[in-house]
């Protein structure tokens, strides 16, 4: 099985679209999408409607819950500042986004056992909570047996990693964070997202049998800069898109 997942698209419509195109031909049994779907750009409504179109299930991100109580007047729309994304959020798409979960959890039986995946935007304990290659093993280990996780996936960071611990049980555990589709932060300006291959020899004591595949995907960043500086938005975020840090 083919599972597809991604994360912090943030409005970035050209490389939501470049990473759609690479996935479609990945055709995968299934998407995810691990949150953040707007602020940072301009086009968050393209992007929401688009996921709801395809009926990707997809968690809550911190910026996704930022549209609670927001008042928008006309006057808002025209300001500038960090708020002006949120502000660009339609109604209905605002209402969609706090009526996403924290969490999605799937298991999975193998010939020998049973795969618990667990997705989660920042950690299993809280969306703003970030789950870093180097975060302390132990706080990772405990966090993944209070949420019965055998395979977490995460965003929020915006930085690429898997990592492979090994739990008390003598089992390997894995923590796969997924980048970001539209604001990467490794160094690299392309999208980033995730492909799992798993079928039903896939074993937490085989670690061949679980297969992560991180695809990177160029897009038209030209044009992700220029809608950030035509608009209100701050035109730093158009550099950190540049420099991809």
């Amino acid at each position: 099985m083919k599972i597809a997942l991604f994360s912090d698209v943030h409005a970035n419509l050209p490389a939501f679209k470049a990473m759609l195109e690479d996935l479609d031909k990945q055709a995968p049994d299934a998407v995810y999408c691990l949150g953040d779907l707007i602020g940072y750009n301009v086009w968050p409504n393209e992007v929401i409607a688009e996921i709801r179109r395809r009926g990707i299930a997809t968690l809550a991100g911190n910026h996704d819950l930022k549209v609670e109580n927001l008042i928008t007047t006309p006057q808002s729309l025209t300001e500038s500042g960090k708020k002006y994304a949120y502000h660009l959020v339609e109604q209905h798409h605002r209402e969609y986004l706090l009526t996403l979960p924290a969490h999605i959890r799937l298991e999975f039986k193998s010939d020998s056992e049973k795969l618990n995946i667990v997705m989660a935007h920042g950690s299993t304990r809280s969306v703003d909570e970030y789950t870093l290659f180097d975060t302390e093993e132990k706080h990772v280990l405990e966090m993944m047996e209070e949420a019965s996780a055998d395979l977490l996936f995460v965003g929020h960071s915006h930085k690429p990693y898997h990592r492979i611990m090994e739990s008390n049980a003598g089992v390997s555990k894995h923590v796969i964070n997924l980048g970001s589709v539209g604001k990467p932060k490794d160094g690299d300006t392309r999208g980033c997202y995730v492909m799992l291959t798993i079928n039903k020899s896939s074993s937490l004591l085989n670690l061949e049998s679980i297969k992560v595949e991180f695809r990177r995907v160029a897009y038209d960043l030209d044009k992700a800069t220029k809608g950030i500086l035509e608009s209100p938005l701050p035109d730093e975020f158009a550099q950190v898109l540049i420099e991809a840090r």
